[in-house]
């Protein structure tokens, strides 16, 4: 039976709050968001209603189960009630943050507030499991981005343009040379080359990250040669490349039942963008916005 209570139970109220920290989040999320109930009753669900605000019967029973798995013995009746009351103290705290204007004007608690309720998004989005013929569809259209990259293992002699741009480009010419009769990379680096900024790892790169350090044009020339050959040198603003190709690996499909757990992955991550875009659209729908136009220019 419902009852109208301007009391609280005896005993600290510290113990609770503590415990229920953790999910005090989520259920102002859920005042937010909820609709107020018809006066005089409890929506089915429920175990209290704050100015018309249900609080609802999972949140009372996640919060008796938590305190209930911290004591050694048995609830009484009287722990019970604590919970409750600790439920109506934060309806009360969040009801009155709002009337505070908090929810508009603190960053915080809008990061907070928006952070949880992406995390509800997500949580139902668990719940989506899709079938073996969605699963292998999706690999099928999607089986580039599950693949095995491309590694590129490339080493470069680099000369600096300097002042003299013909005394550099011979110089890099007979760094090329050298390497051509199959001199190592570290020798006719030492002996012609000039030190940079931030030198090639010595490994495997994916092509995009090897384009990092040699910029564009060397990347093109490592990317025509055969394992073991070197380039001729490649002339950018900054200076002259030589490039050898250590080593390249193809970027290599990968069967279904090696990366399934991948696509599955994917597939729910996708869903869940999907769910907030139309959520986000929805809510666009019904809501009256206006905005400024032009907008106001930026320091």
């Amino acid at each position: 039976m419902a009852q109208n209570r301007d009391t609280r139970a005896p005993g600290s109220a510290r113990p609770i709050l503590a415990l229920g920290a953790s999910i005090g989040l989520g259920l102002a999320v859920a005042s937010l968001l909820s609709t107020p109930s018809n006066e005089g009753e409890l929506p089915s669900g429920s175990v209290a209603r704050v100015d018309g605000v249900a609080i609802r019967s999972e949140s009372y029973a996640r919060l008796v189960a938590a305190l209930a798995a911290d004591r050694r013995t048995p609830l009484a009746d009287e722990d019970r009630r604590r919970v409750l009351e600790r439920l109506i103290d934060e309806e009360l705290l969040v009801q009155y943050a709002v009337d505070l204007g908090l929810v508009q004007t603190d960053r915080r608690v809008r990061a907070d507030l928006v952070t949880a309720v992406l995390a509800a998004l997500n949580a139902a989005t668990d719940t989506y499991e899709p079938d073996e013929a969605a699963i292998a569809e999706f690999y099928t259209d999607n089986r580039a981005y599950f693949a095995l990259p491309a590694r590129v293992h490339a080493q470069r002699v680099f000369v600096a343009r300097g002042e003299d741009a013909d005394a550099a480009r011979g110089r890099a010419g007979e760094a090329s040379r050298r390497l051509h009769n199959g001199e190592s990379v570290e020798a006719v680096r030492t002996v012609l080359g000039d030190e940079v900024i931030a030198p090639v790892p010595d490994g495997p790169l994916p092509p995009a990250k090897l384009r990092e350090y040699l910029g564009p044009s060397a990347l093109r020339a490592a990317l025509a040669l055969m394992p073991g050959e070197a380039s001729d040198p490649v002339e950018t603003p900054q200076g002259f490349h030589v490039v050898v190709l250590i080593d390249r690996t193809d970027a290599r499909e990968l069967p279904l039942d090696d990366v399934q757990p991948q696509v599955v992955a994917e597939m729910k991550r996708r869903e869940g963008d999907r769910r907030l875009r139309q959520k986000l659209e929805d809510l666009r729908q019904e809501a009256d916005i206006l905005t400024i136009d032009p907008l106001p220019a930026t320091p």
